[in-house]
Formats: C-alpha cells, sequence, structure tokens
C-alpha cells in the first residue's frame, strides 16, 4: 500500500506590525495567530530533507476504500449468468470495472459483494490480475443496498472514504474517479451524474394498460442529471445512512438516495456518456463498440 500524507505547514505572524509609520503589536491590536495550510499527496518523494524550521510535519491521511457491488441477478439482460460474469473480449464485466477502479492511486483498498456462490471462483479470478491494492471478495446481500452494508463491515477502522462503483460500468476513468473522490473529500458526499438530454415527463400509471402511462408534469431539464458511479462518501456517514434506512424499512436505488434522506447535501460532479451501466441486451452492443475503440485500456 502506497503511504499518503497530509502535510501541514504553520505560517507565523510577526509579534508586531509597522503601519504607516505606527507600531501595532499583541498589546495594542488583536493580531491574526498563525495560519496552519494543508495540502496532500501521495508517494511523498523529496530531493533534499527538509529542516524542521520549515514548520512542516506529515499527518497520515485515512484510507480510501473501494466497494463493488457484484450480487445482482441481472434479470432484466434475459441471460442465465449474472450480467457481472457477462464476458468482454474474454474477460468478465466485474474484471474490466475492477482494472478502471484499481488503476486510481488514491484507492488503497478494494471490497466486492458478490452471490455466496461466486465468492470463491470470483476470488481466484481476481488474483489473477494481481492488482496493487488489496482486494477481498465477501458475500453481498439480496439488493445493492444489502450488499454494500455488507461490503462496509469489511473496511478498515481508518477509513477515510468509500467508493461504492457498479460492478457493470468498465467505462469509468480515473480520471473521473479522482475527481468525484476528491470532491467528497471537500464535501462528504459526491456523485458522478450527466445531464438528461431528453425531455423529461412525470407520469402515473393508475389503471391504465402495462404499457401505458399518464403524463402529470414536465420537469425542467436543468433540475435533473442521471445519476451514475462512483459515489464517494465519508465512510461514517455512509454507515449512518444505511443504519437509518434500515430503521425506517428504506431501500433506495444508491447510496446517494439514502445520504439525502438524511438531509444532507451531495454534490454532482460531471460525468461522461460513456460510463454506461450494462443492463440490456443493447447495453452489451454499445460496450463493444466502446472497448474496440480503447483496447489499451481494457
Amino acid at each position: 500500500m502506497r503511504d499518503r500524507f497530509f502535510v501541514a505547514m504553520t505560517l507565523p505572524f510577526p509579534s508586531s506590525l509597522t503601519v504607516n509609520g505606527q507600531l501595532f503589536d499583541h498589546h495594542s491590536v488583536s493580531l491574526p495567530r498563525p495560519l496552519e495550510v494543508h495540502f496532500s499527496f501521495c508517494d511523498p518523494v523529496l530531493s533534499r530533507p527538509v529542516p524542521a524550521s520549515a514548520g512542516l510535519r506529515l499527518i497520515p491521511m485515512g484510507q480510501i476504500v473501494a466497494i463493488l457491488a457484484a450480487a445482482g441477478l441481472g434479470t432484466r439482460m434475459g441471460h442465465e449468468t449474472p450480467k457481472q460474469f457477462l464476458e468482454l473480449n474474454g474477460v468478465p464485466l466485474v474484471i474490466l470495472s475492477l482494472r478502471r477502479v484499481a488503476a486510481c492511486s488514491l484507492v488503497t483498498e478494494i471490497v466486492v459483494a458478490t452471490r455466496a456462490e461466486e465468492v470463491e471462483r470470483l476470488d481466484v479470478r481476481i488474483r489473477q490480475e494481481k492488482f496493487g491494492q488489496p482486494v477481498r471478495v465477501v458475500k453481498g446481500g439480496s439488493s445493492r443496498q444489502a450488499s454494500v452494508g455488507e461490503a462496509l463491515k469489511h473496511i478498515p477502522q481508518d477509513t477515510e472514504l468509500v467508493v461504492v462503483h457498479d460492478a457493470v460500468r468498465p467505462f469509468v476513468t480515473v480520471e473521473h474517479i479522482t475527481r468525484v473522490i476528491e470532491e467528497a473529500r471537500r464535501c462528504k458526499a459526491a456523485i458522478l451524474g450527466i445531464p438528461a438530454m431528453d425531455t423529461v415527463k412525470e407520469v402515473k400509471r393508475a389503471s391504465l394498460p402495462e404499457d401505458v402511462a399518464l403524463i402529470t408534469a414536465t420537469v425542467p431539464r436543468e433540475r435533473v442529471v442521471l445519476a451514475q458511479t462512483p459515489q464517494v462518501f465519508q465512510a461514517q456517514l455512509l454507515k449512518d445512512a444505511l443504519a437509518r434506512a434500515e430503521e425506517d424499512g428504506v431501500n433506495a436505488s444508491d447510496e446517494a438516495g439514502l445520504v439525502e434522506r438524511l438531509g444532507l447535501e451531495v454534490r454532482v460532479v460531471h460525468g461522461s456518456e460513456r460510463n454506461i451501466k450494462i443492463t440490456k441486451p443493447s447495453d452489451m452492443e454499445l460496450a463493444r463498440f466502446y472497448l474496440q475503440s480503447e483496447p489499451s485500456k481494457s
């Protein structure tokens, strides 16, 4: 694992100031206290020793753990094999997605939650990849929410952020993963998302035929984004959101929805239309096209 640190630099202010020929000191005016500036970096390499007088000190950062939800049945795919194990160019989608997440140097550990009967087989397959980060395969739950909850039981105690990613989004870029992590570090909760290009209608089904709905409103597109993953949260915040949902009997379609229920802000980082979630047969056709266009990133 790579060592990651905060750097804290203390910038002292003088004990007195002279302004327009007049002397001010701590007895005549309240001067600012020393300013401490924080920034972070990975794998610190210094060309020469830094003297203690420079005021630098290293503060270890918490870990950033990625969780891949890979326990779904994929009924919309209409295939006996769960969608996360369908292959593109001979590689399972879950492995392709793992490669993208593992390529982000900010991620220090990965937990994959999958179906109980797939744990051993998937663990063996992942070991063949020889990822730089530790990867643990655990039993997931009956829903995405339950799988994330099970995975959270296996994260280190010093985890700072949790990065939740769909096992069937194999085209997310390292740049987007990094960007959403950085935003979550600032505001505790951030996701990737893209603007809605089509006109969005609110409807109700009522007693209409199964393939018919009644429009009740038109939702302004500027108020709508299509949520993607990764979704990144402060570790304790995500645990609290899941616990509250369990108490209230709520099962949300994504983690951001659970955090929203706590009345907290979740920010959206602009994602990419290529970051598709493969859920139906036509998505596989598009995925094959994307994979052919970027063979070196597969």
